[in-house]
């Protein structure tokens, strides 16, 4: 019974299992066969590109028919048929079907389309003949250089000519870093920039005017739990725990009724009657020249005070008086021994001040007699109100150190001319003959001493000049027959702006990472980026001989050719300073290479 129903079965299924063989071998001859007729790879059927239209109502694409694809259709087949002879026909044919496959009639470009092609052609115009102008005018600056050395060259005598060649050759190599002038800034970057600087700098001064009012305001008074009560009341009193009087910790004071005498009178009307300013001490000491100063003038009483804001690690901070509140006077000058009035302040001016009187000074400032304060930044808003608000009588001394800056001014005129392309190399050589000539390493010079100086750098200054020069500076000194020379140079040469000295600054510090006012040449190599230098971006140059030239002219500045110390780096920057007029070219001429 089983065998016959299972004989049924298979005798029943048997004709659509042969007949499904024999589909399927007729399937595989005929595409076998169509393959060996025609070597061409099968192509998928081609898209209707007319029905894929934009929701854009401009590009009217609605309008074009349909039905406008002409495709050869061929057999279906499968790729792994197709042997590598037939590729290089396959190819052939496909790109003879994407040639048949484009539309006949496609409709016009709108206006949209039109005036975007239109601007692009614009811009790549413009982009084109800004290319040229720029390699025309460095070619221009380039000869006018060479033309200028082969004229100095030829005045030269045939003595001195090989030594100057040389000078020369640093020269041009110091002025390749105002190339970074040309280049475009980054408005975005640097807007970012400045506006996290903002932000932080209005944070440090908060925190460093409310650490003030916390120390000079009366708040003694109130936190004292004993002060309503004399000395002998409470020695004498013995209140038992069970008393009806209330605890003195819970009980109600006035501050009328205190008998306490606190060392510190002064009221919050009274600290913010004051003209806020920021300040670094002149120095040629790194560590010293780079502290973040934060001073206060009080015109209720004729007072100053002066904040170190000072930075450990990444999140620590701490404000740190630097000097106490008191009433000071000038130390030098044309107002030697006058008390500071509030027309002393003002940006660029130089605050002079006692070692001896500020005993929490660091060692490396006591070392020195006076120590300068110079002013980099002030509240404009509040000296103005200040100003209209107390009337203050002109003394002759305004009138005469007005002339004497006049006379500096005359003398500091007729030296540009003369440091206008080799600054860089005077003032880092003048920095250096002066560290040689201080045995002492007191900072102070003879009238001698400077004279020979001015003559083997080859500066002319006239007799008349130079003694006017040096009675002015001997007056403003604490010693008589001796000079600083930082000062000295100040007053011949000049010096560039707070604003252009507060890049120099930050430059150094973020090279400094260990805060000592001395950089290594490995940190200086590592951190100086040429890759934005215009003669790099063209081609002329590479960044190893552009950082090369750099380091080479700023080791001439150094006394030790390892290291280089903050006097020694604001010197090279000075005398790049000299010839550059525009602040913003100064600017990008630091922070381009630096990242600052």
């Amino acid at each position: 019974m089983d065998l016959e129903v299972k004989g049924v079965a298979a005798s029943r299924n048997q004709p659509r299992l042969f007949s499904q063989r024999k589909n399927s071998l007729q399937q595989g001859w005929t595409s076998r066969s169509w393959a060996i007729q025609n070597p061409c790879l099968p192509v998928v059927p081609p898209l209707d590109l007319g029905s894929l239209v934009d929701s854009d109502e401009e590009d009217n694409f609605s309008e074009a028919p349909c039905g406008t694809m002409h495709a050869h259709l061929k057999p279906p087949s499968t790729l792994a048929w197709i042997t590598p002879c037939q590729r290089p026909y396959t190819q052939y044919h496909l790109k003879e079907v994407e040639q048949d496959i484009i539309p006949e009639d496609l409709p016009a470009p709108t206006g949209k389309y039109k005036q975007k092609y239109e601007q692009y052609a614009a811009e790549m115009k413009e982009g084109y003949k800004q290319h040229i102008r720029r390699t025309a005018e460095k070619a221009r600056a380039t000869s006018r250089q060479d033309v200028a050395g082969s004229k100095m060259n030829e005045k030269c005598d045939q003595g001195e000519e090989a030594c100057l060649d040389d000078l020369l050759t640093l020269d041009r190599k110091a002025l390749l870093q105002q190339g970074y002038a040309d280049s475009p800034h980054h408005i975005r970057s640097s807007t970012r920039k400045s506006d996290a600087e903002t932000v932080a700098a209005e944070k440090k001064k908060q925190m460093v005017t409310e650490q003030m009012m916390i120390d000079h305001l009366s708040r003694a008074v109130i936190s004292d739990p004993e002060q309503g009560l004399n000395t002998e009341e409470q020695e004498s009193s013995h209140v038992p725990p069970d008393s009806e009087r209330a605890p003195l910790r819970v009980r109600r004071r006035t501050l009328h009724e205190t008998k306490i005498r606190t060392t510190s009178t002064l009221t919050e009307n009274d600290l913010s009657q004051k003209v806020e300013f920021d300040g670094r001490v002149l120095s040629r000491n790194g560590r010293d020249a780079c502290r973040e100063l934060i001073g206060f003038f009080f015109t209720h009483d004729q007072s100053l005070t002066v904040y170190e804001y000072r930075k450990f690690g990444k999140n620590r901070t701490n404000v740190l008086p630097f000097i106490k509140k008191g009433i000071y006077s000038h130390q030098c000058g044309r107002r030697k021994g006058k008390q500071y009035r509030l027309g002393d302040f003002y940006t660029g001016a130089t605050l002079t001040f006692l070692s001896c009187d500020h005993p929490s000074l660091p060692k490396s400032i006591k070392e020195n007699t006076l120590f300068r304060l110079r002013i980099t930044n002030i509240d404009q808003i509040a000296l103005s109100s200040l100003k209209t608000a107390s009337v203050e009588h002109e003394e002759d001394t305004a009138s005469q150190e007005a002339q004497d800056r006049q006379v500096l001014l005359a003398i500091q005129d007729k030296l540009k001319e003369q440091l206008h392309k080799r600054g860089v190399r005077i003032l880092t050589g003048l920095g250096k003959h002066f560290q040689h000539l201080d045995k002492e390493g007191s900072g102070l010079l003879e009238k001698a001493e400077f004279q020979q100086a001015l003559k083997t750098f080859h500066l002319e200054v006239s007799e008349q000049d130079f003694e006017s020069s040096w009675l002015i500076l001997q007056g403003n000194g604490p010693s008589k027959n001796k000079v600083d020379y930082g000062e000295f140079k100040r007053a011949i040469f000049g010096e560039m702006n707070e604003y252009r000295k507060s890049f120099v600054r930050k430059a150094f510090m973020k090279l400094d990472f260990n805060k000592t006012g001395i950089v290594s040449v490995i940190d200086i190599r590592k951190c100086y980026c040429a890759r934005k230098h215009p003669h790099v971006i063209s081609g002329h140059s590479t960044e190893e001989e552009i950082k090369s030239s750099f380091l080479e002219t700023l080791r001439e500045a150094c006394s030790k050719s390892d290291e280089v110390s903050y006097g020694e780096f604001e010197d090279y920057y000075e005398g790049l300073s000299i010839g550059i007029t525009d602040d913003e070219d100064f600017v990008s001429i630091l922070c381009t290479p630096w990242g600052i």
